[in-house]
């Protein structure tokens, strides 16, 4: 009976057996075995830049606000806006009629002063000769010292009038020549050669000099633009003088203008909690395309190589430093290797390999598991032809 038992417990394992083998091989048969497939990239050689993004804004490098230095009416505006005017062009009158009243009046008063100078120093001229003849007098005691010393004194008054004379006729020249300047600011004439970018004061306004300088129009050279590009404080430490720079604007974004970094200003600008620092770089304008307030996309070049070997940045996943990473190489037999390299400039979508890799080798992405039916399986499931 024992015997029995025993052999009947060992045929009952080995049916188990089978029937688990069985449904294995019906369950591979059927639902087939799992693959993996792996998406992938060569490496190429090619260019790479490492840049700090940012907006910007145009201005003119050189421009003038062209204000009026005496009161009156704007009698006649020789320009309009967008018109292109040379040094020293006539751009606007003031009517002169104040100013050439008070250069009347100031040589007026310059006139009177010196008659009555001249008058005095005949006075003097006399109170002069009266002096000379009662001091010989008084030598001689043919004259008393109490008419001696009237004339002396006479003579001192006369004196000190001619020389106060002298002093007011300096004062009333200054008027004078104050009241000629005047008359000239009446005539605006352009500063610099350029271009009139806007008009604050019309024909026939009131221009009071004397509560603030009003500005009438400004002068802005075109030639030569400068881009106000604003960087946030989490890239200004990157950003130097002298560094590679470049942009483009909206209506020709193919077309990339190139400068250098020229000044980095010191005062930051805080927009929607965030801060940022300026950073201004030059551009002809020869073709005056560029225009005033225009937007521009600036790169700031950090680093930059030309024919060096490129991978794309999801074969590095996160490597602990930057310079050194771990990729996946897919061999021409299928097998994968794990290899270290070393990487150099980095941009937002390639990285530099410097070490470690070699031209066309293919690197692994990432990978996609799918079942693949085996052919027994896709027979079975066909019907009957």
């Amino acid at each position: 009976m024992k015997n029995r038992s025993l052999s009947h417990g060992i045929w009952l394992l080995a049916a188990l057996l089978v029937f688990i083998a069985a449904g294995t091989s019906g369950y591979l048969w059927t639902f087939g075995q799992s693959k993996v497939q792996y998406t992938t990239a060569a490496v190429k050689r090619g260019d790479i830049e490492s840049t700090v993004v940012a907006a910007g804004i145009l201005q003119p490098l050189n421009y003038v606000d062209v204000g009026a230095q005496t009161s009156g009416q704007l009698k006649s505006l020789k320009v309009a806006r967008g018109d292109k005017v040379e040094k020293g062009q006539l751009l606007a009158e003031i009517d002169p009629i104040l100013a050439k009243t008070a250069l009347a009046s100031a040589q007026a008063g310059l006139e009177d002063l010196t008659a009555q100078r001249e008058i005095k120093r005949a006075q003097l001229s006399l109170a002069t000769l009266q002096r000379t003849r009662d001091e010989e007098l008084a030598k001689a005691n043919s004259l008393s010292l109490t008419l001696r010393d009237i004339t002396r004194s006479n003579y001192d008054v006369e004196l000190a009038t001619v020389d106060s004379f002298t002093a007011q006729i300096k004062v009333t020249a200054a008027a004078v020549a104050t009241a000629e300047a005047d008359l000239g600011y009446t005539k605006i004439s352009a500063p610099i050669t350029g271009e009139v970018v806007s008009l604050t004061t019309l024909e026939g306004q009131t221009i009071n000099d004397k509560q603030q300088a009003p500005t009438i129009l400004r002068i802005a050279d075109l030639s030569t633009m400068t881009v106000w590009a604003q960087v946030s404080e989490a890239d200004i430490v990157s950003v130097k003088v002298g560094q590679d720079v470049y942009f483009t604007v909206l209506g020709q974004p193919e077309r990339r203008r190139n400068g250098k970094v020229r000044q980095i200003l010191p005062t930051p600008e805080l927009i929607n909690n965030v801060v940022f620092y300026d950073v201004l770089f030059d551009v002809t304008n020869p073709e005056r395309d560029l225009k005033i307030q225009m937007t521009a996309q600036v790169f700031v070049v950090l680093a930059q190589a030309k024919g060096v070997l490129l991978i794309p940045n999801a074969a590095l996943g996160n490597a602990a430093q930057p310079s050194q990473a771990r990729v996946r190489v897919l061999k021409a037999n299928g097998t994968v290797e794990h290899r270290p390299i070393k990487i150099g400039i980095k941009s937002e979508l390639c990285s530099e390999v410097t070490q470690g890799l070699s031209e066309n080798e293919q690197i692994i992405l990432g990978e996609i598991k799918s079942k693949a039916r085996t052919t027994s399986a896709l027979s079975a499931q066909k019907g009957p032809r």
